[in-house]
């Protein structure tokens, strides 16, 4: 009890004296000072590192002949019909542009044309996808050949 009391005590002597300013620097600004008491981030980026290492990706997956084939039958119909302005519902492998992998993005939406030279699918929104990156494609007017391949 003693000492808590001293404790209480301990800077009486200083309390009421005035503020010192020095005579040969000048006084820092409010902002300066409270800049010292500001959190330092010793690693810029490393938080960010962290989340991006962290992040999961999906491997491409690679399709089998047949799957290919029942693609291409798609593609030809797809090709063939254009004028009709066929509604598809795509999956296809979009890379990742920082790190290994990637993910794999369904798009719903009406097919424009079928870029050969680029091998590209152009929809009506403006969106290409790469022909390379498509793992399923389905539609009304492509229905029939799953039907016919599943057999």
């Amino acid at each position: 009890m003693i000492g808590e009391n001293n404790d209480l005590h301990r800077y009486d002597d200083i309390i009421n004296l005035p503020h010192h300013v020095s005579k040969s620097r000048p006084q820092m600004s409010t902002i300066n000072r409270a800049a010292q008491f500001s959190p330092f981030a010793a690693l810029t980026g490393y938080e960010e590192a962290v989340k991006e290492t962290a992040r999961v990706t999906d491997r491409r997956i690679e399709l089998d002949e047949a799957t290919k084939a029942i693609l291409d039958e798609k593609l030809r119909i797809l090709h063939e019909q254009l004028s009709d302005k066929p509604e598809i519902t795509v999956t296809y492998f979009q890379p990742d542009d920082n790190k290994a992998g990637g993910s794999y993005i369904t798009s719903n939406g009406i097919v424009k044309k079928i870029d050969r030279f680029n091998k590209a699918i152009v929809m009506e929104d403006g969106a290409r996808i790469l022909i390379e990156d498509i793992i399923s494609m389905t539609g009304e007017i492509i229905r029939f050949v799953d039907d016919y391949y599943v057999q």
